[in-house]
């Protein structure tokens, strides 16, 4: 799985976990929806970390709790 799957896959989960749709998380990040669906659809190669914090933030999670997840295990991330 490329990085920016992963990322998608686990926005997802947290978002699912929490109960939170993807206006809920821009309403309480600030993150816009669009870059947010952009995000779990999986659109971007790239992504800043300044948009991941905030999006945590927006969660009420760290970032290494966001990372805390077998979808980011080495074996799982394709180089």
């Amino acid at each position: 799985m490329q990085l920016n799957q992963a990322v998608s896959v686990r926005l997802s989960q947290l978002l699912q976990e929490k109960s939170m749709t993807q206006y809920q998380l821009f309403m309480k990040s600030g993150v816009p929806k669009s870059t947010i669906n952009n995000v779990i659809r999986g659109n971007y190669t790239t992504m800043k970390l300044s948009i991941l914090h905030e999006l945590c933030q927006g969660l009420g999670i760290s970032l290494s709790t966001f990372f805390t997840s077998p979808v980011f295990d080495e074996e799982n991330l394709d180089p």
